[in-house]
């Protein structure tokens, strides 16, 4: 599933194609995603300006005046910047069309999802769509830190993995990043959140921001399905160094990498480096 940097790279591969232009029209080539797709996309986009291009978590929001399209990649979509002639596939559910300027070809905002776990939905004018109205902080913000998380996390029984990757916490640490971040922390994944001291937290929080911002700059992490808006894949995936190594020797250390699966996701840790 595209994790934050995945979505905040698709944001700004596609934000300079959309800011300023026109919307033409919509096509739809089935009612539904994971959830039906509202009137207001076919009746309220077209003729719209796109004003700004935002991420919420891993949300991407697409403003105008009229509302916001709001829309989620989910397990496998893609959204790409093509010729308005480009070849239609099997999986290639809607496309949005941009006016031509004078200084850019018509184009066509593709977003392509073959297992139809994402969304696409409308927020109107001055509202917060339901699904984001309950978010916490974004991670690479001031409101982030590791005093957040300790405060949060008193009395807490959960797994500090877990924790962390709950959204009314923080938003956007998916399993990939929780993993990477918990071991550059030096944090067990299996530790209760409750017993993770204050000087711990500040230290993941520092870590996240790191990792996160790094992340992004390279482009994402590409394991089964992420293709960045120029088709490109992501190549932080070559600096993991637990996610996917179990039974593999820790870069730090040489102690084999373990597994484990704590709220139905894999869990990768060194047992030597993380405590």
């Amino acid at each position: 599933m595209p994790e934050l940097p995945e979505v905040e790279t698709t944001r700004r591969g596609i934000a300079p194609y959309l800011i300023g232009r026109r919307v033409t029209g919509v096509i739809l080539r089935r009612p539904d995603l994971r959830w039906p797709i509202p009137p207001e996309i076919g009746a309220l986009l077209p003729g719209q300006r796109i004003d700004a291009v935002e991420r919420r978590a891993k949300y991407l929001l697409l403003h105008t005046e009229a509302g916001s399209a709001l829309l989620h990649l989910g397990m496998s979509g893609v959204l790409r910047v093509l010729p308005p002639d480009a070849p239609v596939g099997k999986h290639d559910h809607v496309d949005i069309a941009l006016e031509r300027t004078s200084t850019q070809a018509p184009r066509i905002l593709r977003f392509t999802d073959p297992r139809r776990f994402g969304c696409l939905l409308w927020q109107p004018p001055g509202e917060t769509h339901e699904l984001l109205a309950k978010l916490g902080p974004e991670p690479l913000t001031d409101a982030f830190g590791g005093d957040l998380l300790w405060r949060l996390s008193r009395g807490r029984t959960a797994a500090v993995k877990l924790f962390l990757m709950d959204n009314a916490v923080v938003v956007g640490v998916g399993n990939i990043y929780a993993s990477e971040a918990l071991f550059a922390a030096g944090i067990d994944p299996r530790r209760a959140a409750g017993a993770v001291a204050r000087e711990r937290y500040v230290r993941l929080a520092g870590e996240v921001k790191r990792i996160l911002a790094w992340a992004i700059e390279r482009g994402g992490t590409t394991l089964r399905d992420f293709l960045s808006p120029d088709g490109l894949p992501g190549y932080f995936f070559r600096e993991l160094n637990v996610y996917g190594r179990a039974g593999e020797p820790c870069r730090v250390c040489g102690t084999p990498v373990r597994q484990a699966v704590l709220g139905q996701r894999s869990t990768f840790w060194c047992p030597h480096c993380q405590r």
